[in-house]
């Protein structure tokens, strides 16, 4: 295996940047997930699980802050703005030492009977077990990597078989902790993919409901394209 593809995401749900190199630290990518846009109305923090619209803005790093282009083209940076263009009062918010409640549909193909759970501090992650996720081409075949947001893309196959491995990936170690679920946030349409339900469910049938392994980091430092993985030994 060797590293491929390399993606940020610094605002969640949205689109993201993709790297030839970056910084890994104890949180992640340094200025992944680290912005979130916060609803107003009921403090969680928005996905497209909730608010699908988000997935037609992209996010990039400008001198270490966000900036958020948007379906219209137009380039934001401040919340009144990202309030007019999504059509809710909401906020650009950075991490910080409380995680952010995120909710989900128990049912994807109806969006219904929905449960929120509180996520880990620092990032605005899902799961504080995975930091950075990781894929490799087997497992995504023909799927575009956008309706999974994973952070780096391997060749070869067979990444469950890194689960409770360390690796490592450049100069950083990775602990491989779980497999990531999938939910109906892969379904949801975006610049050039439409609303595909087919897709959760091959996901479901085939790989167990899985697709991308999440890590902790146990090690930080710098990670490229083309940087082999090692597997170390049993994650600590």
């Amino acid at each position: 295996m060797e590293v491929v593809e390399l993606w940020r995401y610094p605002v969640k749900s949205l689109g993201g940047e993709r790297l030839t190199v970056a910084e890994v630290g104890e949180l992640g990518l340094t200025g992944d997930r680290r912005w979130g846009v916060r609803d107003d109305e009921t403090g969680n923090v928005l996905t497209a699980r909730r608010e699908p619209k988000l997935l037609f803005a992209s996010a990039r790093l400008v001198d270490g802050s966000p900036v958020i282009t948007t379906s219209d083209g137009d380039d934001v940076s401040d919340s009144a703005r990202l309030s007019a263009w999504l059509g809710r009062p909401v906020t650009l918010t950075e991490a910080g030492d409380a995680g952010g409640v995120y909710e989900n549909p128990m049912d994807p193909y109806t969006d219904s009977d929905w449960v929120s759970w509180q996520g880990p501090a620092g990032a605005w992650h899902d799961s504080g077990r995975s930091r950075v996720s990781l894929v490799s081409m087997a497992s995504l075949g023909a799927w575009d990597i956008r309706r999974f947001r994973t952070n780096v893309v391997v060749s070869g196959a067979d990444e469950m078989g890194l689960v409770t491995k360390r690796i490592r990936v450049g100069a950083v170690e990775l602990d491989v902790t779980k497999p990531i679920d999938r939910c109906v946030m892969v379904t949801r349409a975006q610049p050039g993919l439409s609303r595909d339900l087919d897709v959760l469910k091959a996901v479901n049938r085939e790989l167990d409901g899985v697709l991308s392994v999440g890590c902790l980091v146990a090690s930080g430092g710098s990670l490229g394209v083309g940087d082999p993985v090692t597997i170390l030994e049993e994650a600590a």
